[in-house]
């Protein structure tokens, strides 16, 4: 299997490769050069609830996982690595006959993206770089994916971890998710939006001085192997689906940088069981109305109640629009609805007390909405993160106190480090670079 860049101006490279270099030469994303169809090679035999019982969420995640890294260096460490990551369980909870959520947040940071960068470090702890340069980790953040890369690379590897984050944009305990690390993990609280500490990561991996100073490593969700351990647990949510209930669901999906809702369009190619796939936005519009007037016209991000999805210009379009170059055929696959945190706020309060009994997060509940929208269909929502790391939106709306998870809890009682930086590389360098 190799890899080939969006933008076509980069030589194929084998997925060690893909990973070591995080963003292609060109500017591009890597993406399979081959979307194999691994359901019918691997999965079309499993056609009992019992049968899939059998074979636990690491087992299964090898399985999918398998042809992408054939004849990868990476290959024969891929069931460790997947045993590994994949440690916490992945509940899929009915709610009621045709709706059942994915709990994705029972990793070490109570987020989604635990299983994205799990993986990630795990398998560049498993590369043999030749690169004399030191390493280190840049990532951007919007709320969660800082903590769990910053937790991962600190259980995993010795590798130092530089996040940077919107200053005043993210909850209380996610940034104490970023900040609590210690030395190995420095935390930068940016003047600006998500996007503009996406711009600055983009910026440093194609600077010559940053490039002379360290091997930078993305753990961001331009990074392929982010994206290829997500696209798993479609795979498996949609299969356990169909077993449980005999037909086919959707799957309803909240949205910022579009990583995750990226991975489930992977999923559904590769073969699994998917009718139709729907990326809930809070007010950041630019994928819905893409969706709905053909034009792609990233906008200014906006704040809102769901602050990790608070995106304007997600990088992961890069990979829908070369998987379907046209928006005619992007539509047959992928819809979007945009919710208000108006919307987010009385779902929240509506679900916990009149509808299903069960506590959303601000981002899992613009897909609850969207779910009440849908008029037939069977769905699956994808709850991306404990409703705890939003303590400060959700108790006075609910007027009681969540319970909080022992992981969260560990952190929530360490120091903070953090470091205020405008939104310019030269900002970044003195602290960083010029720190040397």
């Amino acid at each position: 299997m190799k890899y080939i860049s969006t933008r076509g101006k980069t030589p194929a490279a084998s997925l060690s490769e893909a990973i070591a270099q995080g963003l292609a030469s060109d500017g591009g994303l890597f993406v399979p050069e081959v979307i194999p169809d691994v359901f019918s090679e691997i999965f079309s035999e499993i056609n009992t609830k019992q049968s899939l019982e059998n074979l636990n969420f690491s087992e299964f995640a090898y399985q999918v996982l398998k042809p992408f890294f054939k004849n990868d260096k990476l290959a024969p460490h891929l069931e460790n690595i997947c045993a590994k990551a994949f440690n916490f369980p992945v509940p899929l909870v009915t709610l009621d006959s045709q709706t059942s959520v994915l709990e994705l947040f029972h990793g070490p940071t109570n987020a989604f993206k635990d299983f994205g960068a799990r993986f990630l470090a795990l398998c560049i702890d498993k590369s043999e770089s030749t690169s004399l340069s030191k390493k280190m980790v840049l990532v951007a953040t919007s709320g969660d994916t800082g903590g769990a890369v910053a937790a991962a690379f600190s259980e995993f590897t010795d590798i130092p971890v530089t996040i940077l984050y919107p200053n005043d944009r993210i909850s209380v305990r996610q940034e104490k998710q970023l900040t609590s690390w210690g030395p190995q993990v420095k935390a930068f609280a940016v003047d600006g939006t998500f996007d503009d500490c996406q711009c600055l990561v983009k910026q440093a991996f194609q600077s010559d001085l940053w490039r002379k100073n360290y091997h930078l490593l993305s753990a961001n969700s331009i990074n392929i192997a982010r994206l290829l351990p997500q696209m798993a647990y479609y795979c498996y949510a949609s299969l356990k689906y169909k077993l449980l209930h005999g037909t086919e669901a959707g799957f309803i999906i909240p949205s910022g940088n579009i990583g995750n809702g990226t991975a489930a369009l992977w999923a559904q190619q590769v073969g699994f069981p998917i009718h139709q796939i729907i990326f809930s936005h809070n007010a950041n519009r630019s994928v819905p109305d893409y969706l709905q007037n053909g034009s792609w016209a990233p906008q200014p991000t906006i704040s809102t109640l769901a602050n990790a999805m608070d995106v304007g210009t997600p990088s992961n379009m890069e990979r829908v629009f070369h998987l379907f170059p046209s928006v005619s055929e992007l539509r047959k696959h992928l819809s979007a609805q945009s919710v208000s945190d108006q919307s987010i706020a009385a779902t929240i309060k509506s679900c916990k007390e009149q509808g299903w009994g069960y506590i959303f997060c601000p981002h899992t509940a613009t897909a609850a909405y969207t779910r009440s929208l849908q008029k037939q269909g069977h769905w699956i929502l994808v709850a991306t993160a404990d409703p705890a790391k939003f303590d400060s939106v959700i108790e006075p709306l609910l007027g009681q106190t969540l319970p909080i998870p022992a992981s969260l809890q560990k952190i929530l009682s360490l120091p903070s480090v953090r470091c205020e930086i405008s939104a310019d590389l030269l900002s970044l360098q003195k602290q960083v670079l010029f720190d040397l």
